[in-house]
């Protein structure tokens, strides 16, 4: 059975970057770069960089985006934005 995870999308360094977390592990988290900061990767391009890095949505899961801020104590710090889905692995990830 595939086990399920969190993948997450957000800047880093100006660029857009999907990641799949790998809790309880020492391993290093699965991650795809897009070579941009706009557009924002399409649905199609998410799920072409899940493919990559040996994953895939849960069937059902919808992308959830939440907003953050660079500096959480500071109200008027810049906003970052996350996005999230559940994936599963098809590679045989056993995080």
């Amino acid at each position: 059975m595939a086990r399920e995870f969190t993948a997450q999308m957000s800047m880093y360094r100006g660029r857009w970057r999907l990641y799949v977390v790998l809790l309880n592990t020492a391993e290093r988290w699965p991650e795809y770069g897009f070579d941009r900061a706009l557009p924002v990767p399409t649905l199609t391009e998410r799920v072409n960089a899940l493919s990559v890095l040996g994953f895939e949505p849960v069937p059902g899961a919808a992308w959830a985006w939440t907003e953050d801020r660079r500096d959480p104590d500071d109200p008027a710090s810049s906003v970052v934005l996350i996005a999230a889905i559940r994936v599963r692995s098809w590679t045989g990830v056993a995080a």
